[in-house]
């Protein structure tokens, strides 16, 4: 069985919807009006008894009684009543009352209002005394209470607390008049949504789509043809994820050959001190009485491919570790100052023959990996002792901006021919692969150099300088 309310259009819907809202938007605001308006009147009411009162308590401060004063003053409303009380509570007159209450008032709300601020009404309460309903207004002026109350079947109190009535016809034609505007409203918008739905249902079945569709000339036709847009902006979405889809699987095989590529060159890069290691050992091993100073000799041969081979794994290490974890390596503020000045440090220490100068300013703050960053300057700094050939090294900060610090790192060796320029900072790549292997270096310090560097939101640089050697310009982002 089909439900009303999925029989309903949608104009109808959004038609009984505003109904609704409208007459619910009303009864609030009569509401309100009417509670305002009240409590205005309310107000009115007790300023005119408050000024009779005070008129009354002036002349009793003159010594007029209070029967002199009511029989030679026109009272503001008919069947009022009026009491004087004391401070203490005790009703002194009351020209209603047949006999004077012996109960004390402290406790009616207008008087304690009075007592405490000089004035005080209460909208509604019973008398026990006479046996109606009141609107009581009180004064206080320091000695003597007044007290003026009009019954609630006073003809002159219902009509000044009456609620405006034309206001609220005004109001409800208002209302009735926007219902009709609403009506057709929705009547025309509903029509222009049924179009626009059957345009959805032809999209979403992959129906061909003609610019030419009819639509209004208005929002709605607005979001039609940006439909028609989006429309075509999904195809081409669609056909730019398929052209990524083959980008990241072609991007997926380099990087399968380059790991293979790796593999193989790491491979081929430990057999030479694994074998040579190999050789001294047997050598030792089948040479028991060898002399002194060559099995010495087959020792640091030894070593020295034991510290090589810890080098190479330890750069082959670093460089898989930047490579398949940039998204997992925390960084944090770093002073690279401190960095630097240690990795200068360490190089005084191991070429004290070099000159070693640093330009720049204490206390660089970037955020950062302290090891990686460490990596940068170290294999700098090696890269130049073992193989330019020059005897100074200079790294100065040449521009700072707001997102990142530029440096300039450069010996005074020979530098490298400009053929080889281009391939510095491939992994494993020699000028000279017999001097390189001799030096003990890895071939992997400048990539990991170059990956350390894009890690930090960086890019670098090498050249050869007109002086000699080789300058090596990049950036590390704050």
């Amino acid at each position: 069985m089909v439900s009303v309310n999925n029989s309903l259009r949608y104009s109808q819907k959004l038609f009984l919807l505003l109904v609704l809202f409208a007459w619910a938007l009303l009864a609030c605001f009569l509401t309100f009006q009417y509670e305002r308006e009240k409590s205005f009147k309310v107000i009115q009411l007790n300023s005119s008894l408050q000024l009779f009162n005070a008129k009354m308590a002036e002349a009793i401060k003159d010594g007029i009684t209070p029967e002199e004063f009511l029989a030679g003053t026109k009272l503001p409303f008919d069947s009022l009543r009026v009491s004087v009380i004391s401070p203490d509570g005790n009703v002194k007159f009351d020209n209603s009352a047949a006999t004077l209450p012996n109960d004390s008032h402290l406790t009616r709300s207008e008087i304690s209002k009075a007592l405490k601020t000089g004035s005080g009404y209460t909208l509604r309460r019973h008398s026990e005394s006479t046996d109606r309903t009141y609107f009581y207004s009180a004064l206080y002026d320091g000695h003597t209470i007044v007290r003026s109350a009009i019954p609630y079947t006073s003809i002159s109190l219902l009509e000044l607390l009456k609620a405006d009535r034309g206001f609220i016809y005004f109001m409800c034609v208002v209302t009735l008049i926007l219902i009709v505007v609403a009506y057709f409203a929705t009547r025309k918008l509903g029509t222009n949504i049924t179009r626009l739905n059957n345009f959805a249902k032809k999209a979403e079945r992959g129906e061909r789509i003609y610019a030419d569709e009819s639509f209004p000339d208005d929002e709605l036709g607005e979001i039609s043809s940006h439909i028609v847009m989006l429309y075509a902006k999904l195809q081409e979405a669609n056909a730019e994820c398929d052209r990524q889809h083959l980008l990241v699987l072609k991007e997926e095989k380099e990087k399968i050959r380059i790991k293979k590529q790796l593999t193989n060159n790491i491979n081929h890069e430990l057999k030479t001190p694994i074998a040579s290691i190999q050789v001294c050992l047997e050598t030792i091993e089948s040479h028991p009485d060898m002399d002194r100073s060559k099995r010495e000799e087959f020792i640091r041969r030894a070593l020295k491919n034991c510290h090589r081979l810890r080098s190479l794994l330890t750069d082959v290490a670093t460089i898989t570790r930047m490579e398949d974890g940039f998204n997992h390596i925390e960084k944090s503020p770093v002073n690279l100052s401190a960095i630097i000045q240690e990795c200068f440090d360490d190089a005084r220490h191991k070429a004290p023959y070099m000159e070693f100068e640093i330009d720049i300013p204490a206390n660089i703050i970037i955020n950062g990996n302290h090891d990686i960053l460490k990596s940068i300057f170290s294999n700098l700094l090696d890269n130049a002792m073992a193989y330019s050939g020059g005897n100074k090294v200079t790294l100065c900060l040449t521009s700072e901006s707001p997102a990142d610090y530029s440096f300039s790192f450069a010996d005074n060796g020979s530098g490298v021919e400009n053929r080889h320029i281009q391939h510095l900072f491939e992994r494993f790549y020699r000028v000279d692969k017999g001097r390189s292997r001799s030096a003990g270096g890895t071939g992997l310090g400048l990539a990991i150099v170059k990956n350390a560097v894009i890690f930090h939101d960086g890019h670098i640089t090498v050249r050869n300088r007109h002086g000699g050697g080789l300058e090596f310009d990049f950036t590390l982002s704050k």
